[in-house]
């Protein structure tokens, strides 16, 4: 585990804060199949956090859980120095979590500009009356919104398909539409659900530098599963290994580089 400080600068000049989510003795349970068992590890503020581990070993149950979607039979989640109680996932998106998902859940009918848009939807407050009318603070939500949403646009640099209907995209762009719709919640931590799944080199490279230039940015706290060992070993700043439900590994990219236990569960058995 990392030894720091509450807070410290990266070798690259980052800053990493305090603990922002805590995960306790996480144990979750589908009737008798133990998905997850007696999990512990923290995710800190401004950091970009991998869980890896083999198919079936639990990842996207775990990231269910820090989304709100599955509730823990046994355990904690600690958010920002606070028990979290059982939460509807609408609930835990107000506490500034957004999430893609491992299979593209984008509106293929819409364009790209109001799929974005949909990711301000709980910064939009104004009563039914003033949007039917569009006039007073639903005109000036409107227009905040839209700012928000044109700038996140820009930084993915999709700006020139914003008209275009998603159903139109390729593979590739609709990955990066899903981002830009979580990026525009604005979120504190961002979990990213295998972003780069089915993806060629250029589009990783692609993602993987836009989910750098985020974290860098704009300070948003990452939390991903992803399958692609080179990426996860070139991005992260910690990684957490999990095998059969339980963690075997937690460290530095270095240090599960060099965790045998790691080494032959899921990166291969070491040869002579």
């Amino acid at each position: 585990m990392f030894d720091h400080p509450e807070s410290f600068v990266t070798a690259d000049g980052r800053s990493i804060g305090g603990v922002m989510m805590e995960m306790k003795n996480i144990t979750l349970r589908f009737g008798g199949v133990v998905a997850i068992e007696d999990i512990s590890f923290d995710i800190r503020e401004g950091e970009i956090r991998a869980i890896i581990g083999p198919n079936g070993a639990g990842k996207s149950s775990m990231l269910n859980v820090i989304s709100g979607f599955y509730n823990p039979q046994d355990g904690e989640v600690w958010y920002k120095g606070e028990r979290r109680p059982s939460m509807k996932p609408f609930e835990v998106a107000r506490q500034g979590i957004a999430r893609t998902f491992q299979n593209i859940a984008l509106f293929e009918g819409m364009s790209v500009l109001d799929n974005v848009m949909t990711g301000r939807l709980n910064h939009m407050n104004a009563g039914i009356m003033s949007q039917a009318f569009w006039y007073g603070k639903a005109q000036r939500e409107e227009t905040e919104n839209r700012a928000v949403v044109e700038r996140v646009l820009d930084f993915l640099e999709i700006q020139h398909i914003r008209k275009t209907p998603v159903s139109r995209l390729p593979y590739g762009l609709k990955k990066r539409v899903e981002l830009a719709r979580a990026l525009a919640a604005d979120p504190k931590l961002l979990l990213l659900d295998e972003p780069m799944a089915g993806m060629n080199v250029e589009e990783k490279e692609d993602m993987s530098r836009f989910i750098l230039d985020v974290n860098d940015e704009f300070g948003t706290t990452i939390a991903l599963i992803e399958h692609d060992m080179s990426v996860v070993m070139d991005i992260s700043d910690r990684v957490v290994v999990m095998d059969y439900g339980k963690k075997i590994g937690d460290g530095t990219p270095a240090d599960v580089r060099s965790n045998q236990a790691v080494i032959d569960a899921y990166l291969g058995v070491a040869h002579d």
